[in-house]
């Protein structure tokens, strides 16, 4: 199924003082609904592209399925009013979604929506394991300005996030994006897990902000170093911290700042960071 991921609106582009009648790509942005087994789980906002690994990678993220085997169908159907993309999933899959059930209605900046308490938005996660992934600086530089040039409908509409996969021998092996940030990290770990790549072989690389829910993504899809241009919130420092992540951020050119963990840093010392 192929949804425009981009329309053209007219504007007015208006500079010093003058306005000039034209058009301008602008992102699209739909209500996506994801459905199990005839029953409507989510409802994201999401850019209509990719939807196969948005499903995919939100499905292995929120837990409700430990193994895309467990997908036994997967169908989408364009609305009126939005796109629905039903999965069918093995018994055993059903009945952990049915000890855990909730609902979520979530607009694009939404990453926790539909929570119904305080110990569901704040999950324990799974402590890494070591690997041998190393990285040198050079190559956290290489991964973001590589993402920065797997971009295109930012390129045209400056309005997305980006979430890239980056290996050592590979370079950047995947890319996507979405007007949801954590969207964006769904289908990619949606693209990763359908085309059998293993994230604890490489680092996940966003354009956004690291927060709570960035860093359980991550962490859940096995990938033990996140880089990101933008900066990390606290709690999500804490989270990296307790679940052995390599948290690098404000990744800009040649510069960038480690949190946690930098021993996957060919260069950084645990005494770098405070």
């Amino acid at each position: 199924m192929k949804v425009r991921a981009h329309i053209s609106a007219p504007s007015l582009a208006v500079a010093r003082g003058v306005a000039r009648p034209g058009t301008r790509a602008v992102a699209e942005e739909v209500p996506v609904a994801l459905s199990y087994n005839g029953t409507t789980q989510a409802v994201m906002m999401a850019s209509p592209a990719d939807l196969e690994d948005f499903a995919a990678g939100f499905t292995l993220s929120e837990e409700i399925v430990n193994d895309l085997s467990e997908i036994e169908s997967l169908t989408i159907e364009a609305h009126p009013n939005g796109i629905e993309v039903q999965m069918w999933l093995a018994p055993g899959a059903e009945a952990r979604l049915a000890r855990r059930r909730r609902h979520m209605a979530g607009p694009v900046g939404c990453g926790l929506c539909g929570i119904d308490s305080l110990d569901q938005a704040i999950r324990p996660l799974p402590t890494l394991p070591d690997t041998p992934l190393s990285l040198t600086p050079a190559q956290i530089s290489a991964a973001a300005e590589a993402l920065r040039g797997a971009q295109a409908l930012h390129d045209i509409t400056r309005a997305v996030h980006a979430a890239g996969f980056f290996t050592p021998d590979a370079g950047l092996v995947a890319a996507r994006e979405d007007v949801g940030r954590h969207n964006a990290l769904d289908k990619l770990v949606g693209a990763l897990a359908r085309t059998g790549h293993e994230a604890r072989a490489g680092a996940l690389i966003l354009t956004s902000r690291v927060s709570v829910e960035m860093v359980q993504k991550a962490v859940l899809a096995g990938a033990p170093v996140l880089v990101a241009v933008s900066a990390p919130t606290a709690h999500a420092i804490r989270l990296a911290e307790a679940a052995g992540l390599t948290l690098a951020a404000l990744a800009r050119g040649e510069m960038f700042e480690v949190f946690t963990h930098p021993h996957r840093i060919a260069t950084a010392r645990a005494s770098d960071v405070a």
